[in-house]
């Protein structure tokens, strides 16, 4: 064992105190034992929360586009890749003494690149929750209490999101510690198995029923069309096990930080079961058929009995599953919106009025963008998929390419420049992606 690894061995009491006007972004250390610190169950829980959100739903139609074998490959390795971003990304917070991404951001780039992350973060969380209000709001799908009791002013799209962000949004964004979150997080995930489950239960019927086809192995490539198509499947891979914005924040909360890395291990194994699963049963349910967000496949009759019924579950229970990760995205967003704009105060959790004042515009904003925003999802193509990238694997693999303290080996700069070609790709096929399908759409609007 080498001395760095001993060092991060260290428990929390054995740290120096966090220097208050150097950690912003931070919930303020507590010296006394009346502290509780955050138990390991639900740090798991909570960045397998970060992880695991409105993506689950585009990756069985990845699966479509690669084939199972490759598919089922590319997310492992994926999920491989993102542990070894933690990795370093956590290595040299710990040699730099930094206690939030931001700072490690700092300590390699200093005020430019730390500012940079936090852009970054901010553009990538609000885009991301204005979409999960809109999916919850019944838009990007037909609401499910539409179809019970048909239009009435109480089951509008602004009615339902208004009730929500008071009833649900607005108490969870009241906890000034992400362990707080714990039980909701373990809700939620709970929430993504029970979709899981439905789905391998209608898909085991169906097999004993003989009309579920053999699904394909490999992609199916025909033209230079169906080869393009290939790489638009990254992106969606790419950004799938992003959580780097909230594991320092749930390290702070761990007693002993060595415990850390078998909480980054042990969520990335269960998302990636997780997401494994959910993209086997459901290609091989759909197979060909499967739709960008496999959740549109639940809006028809699946050919079982009570078919109608299931789909409704499972569209409730993913609408609840994203009203519960909603306050895991928010928290990381309060934080850096309060570094950015106010870089030198007291920690946030030790100002009430700010703490207050920040929660209530994240909320009244995201609420507006969902409803007053006529199209979202362009907007979000763009920002999420760039900005998701650099926060996952351009800005850990170029802290350890800048290396400030020059513990980075041979092996962490080669994995740092393949982390950065692969996500310099996934923007571009991302990017060239979403502008094609926006002028093909104007083109035909206009035809």
């Amino acid at each position: 064992m080498t001395t760095d690894e001993k060092e991060t061995k260290n428990t929390r009491k054995s740290k120096q105190p966090i220097n208050e006007i150097k950690s912003p972004l931070l919930p303020e250390k507590h010296a006394s034992e009346e502290f509780k610190w955050a138990p390991f169950a639900g740090a798991v829980f909570n960045l397998s929360t970060s992880i695991i959100g409105a993506g689950i739903m585009a990756l069985p139609t990845t699966i479509k586009v690669l084939g199972l074998g490759l598919g089922l490959g590319m997310i492992v390795f994926v999920a491989v890749l993102t542990e070894a971003s933690l990795e370093m990304l956590l290595r040299f917070s710990r040699v730099g003494k930094s206690e939030s991404y931001g700072e490690v951001m700092g300590d390699a780039f200093g005020v430019v690149g730390r500012r940079l992350l936090q852009i970054c973060i901010l553009l990538n969380n609000v885009g991301t929750l204005i979409v999960y209000m809109i999916i919850i709001g019944g838009v990007h799908h037909a609401g499910v209490l539409e179809g019970w009791f048909g239009e009435q002013w109480w089951n509008s799209r602004t009615f339902v999101l208004l009730v929500t962000t008071i009833v649900v949004f607005a108490p969870l964004a009241c906890f000034k510690r992400i362990d707080s979150l714990r039980h909701t997080s373990a809700l939620a995930i709970a929430l993504a198995i029970v979709f899981l489950i439905i789905t391998a239960g209608i898909t085991i019927l169906k097999l004993f029923n003989g009309s579920v086809a053999m699904p394909r192995l490999l992609p199916k490539v025909t033209d230079i069309t169906s080869v393009w198509s290939l790489f638009t499947a990254v992106p969606v891979l790419v950004i799938a096990f992003i959580c780097h914005f909230n594991v320092h924040t749930i390290d702070n909360e761990l007693e002993d930080s060595s415990l850390i890395q078998p909480v980054v291990k042990t969520s990335l194994a269960l998302c990636s079961i997780i997401y494994i699963l959910t993209s086997f049963f459901g290609f091989l349910l759909f197979g060909d058929s499967t739709l960008d967000d496999i959740l549109a496949n639940f809006d028809a009759n699946l050919g079982i009995p009570y078919s109608f019924l299931l789909n409704d579950v499972v569209r409730i229970s993913y609408a609840l599953h994203l009203m519960l990760v909603f306050p895991i995205l928010l928290y990381p967003l309060r934080l850096n919106l309060d570094g950015l704009f106010f870089p030198t105060a007291r920690p946030l959790v030790a100002n009430n009025v700010r703490f207050g004042l920040i929660s209530i515009g994240l909320l009244l904003l995201v609420f507006l963008g969902a409803n007053f925003i006529p199209n979202i999802w362009d907007a979000f193509q763009f920002t999420g998929a760039t900005a998701t990238v650099c926060i996952g694997f351009i800005f850990p693999a170029t802290i350890a390419l800048r290396d400030p303290h020059a513990i980075a080996t041979k092996k962490d700069k080669i994995l740092s420049v393949f982390m950065v070609a692969l996500a310099v790709f996934s923007n571009m096929v991302a990017i060239y992606s979403d502008a094609y399908t926006i002028l093909k759409k104007n083109v035909n609007t206009n035809a």
